[in-house]
């Protein structure tokens, strides 16, 4: 995590700034030659001040994907509300292509996943931040599957995270149809809740 966070406006402009230059630069040049010195000169900021926020650059990407999932679970709690429903199929299909067009939109979000995966600690942190937002899809899963223990919701609300995510990534490569991929991703979930639904019915 940062080293610290900014509590006036002009450090949290400055902590913003840098933070959107690390996304620029993730897209253009990728993780391996990614330099905070780049970040620094892009964001018009002194190189002192970004390591007064962050001590290095993976750091900054474990910010830039705690940014990326904190937003992701403010859309998925405005989606909660509409769980559980007769329709809940139609609710979630459309969360799932309003995600789709979130990672279309801003390649910095597939920079930022691969990045997570470059040493043993940005892995762990990556996977305290996902295990965080499997919460919140747990507590989405309760009323649709009251039958199950809270232990096998939540190995489930893991193994939705991580395919989720991992499928968007993959759905934004370059020789990917984005279409064809979210609509497997679509088939995997429906088939994934459907069969773990009838289960708990017996």
């Amino acid at each position: 995590m940062p080293r610290r966070r900014p509590t006036q406006e002009r450090s949290k402009r400055k902590f913003d700034a840098l933070l959107a230059a690390s996304r620029e630069l993730l897209v253009e040049v990728g993780f391996e030659s990614f330099t905070c010195e780049v970040v620094a000169a892009r964001a018009e900021v002194p190189i002192g001040t970004l390591y007064h926020f962050f001590a290095n650059k993976y750091v900054i990407v474990c910010e830039l994907n705690r940014q990326d999932l904190v937003e992701v679970s403010r859309e998925l709690g405005d989606f909660h509300g509409e769980v559980p429903s007769m329709d809940w199929l139609r609710h979630m299909n459309r969360f799932v292509d309003h995600m789709a067009t979130l990672w279309l939109r801003d390649r910095s979000r597939r920079e930022v996943w691969l990045a997570m995966q470059s040493t043993p600690s940005t892995r762990a942190t990556g996977a305290i931040h996902e295990r965080e937002f499997a919460d919140v899809v747990e507590t989405m899963l309760r009323p649709l599957i009251p039958r199950l223990n809270r232990a096998r919701r939540d190995t489930m609300a893991q193994v939705l995270v991580h395919v989720v995510y991992s499928m968007l990534n993959f759905s934004v490569q370059d020789e990917q149809t984005q279409a064809d991929a979210v609509a497997e991703l679509k088939r995997l979930i429906l088939a994934y809740l459907t069969a773990v639904e009838k289960e708990s019915r017996r």
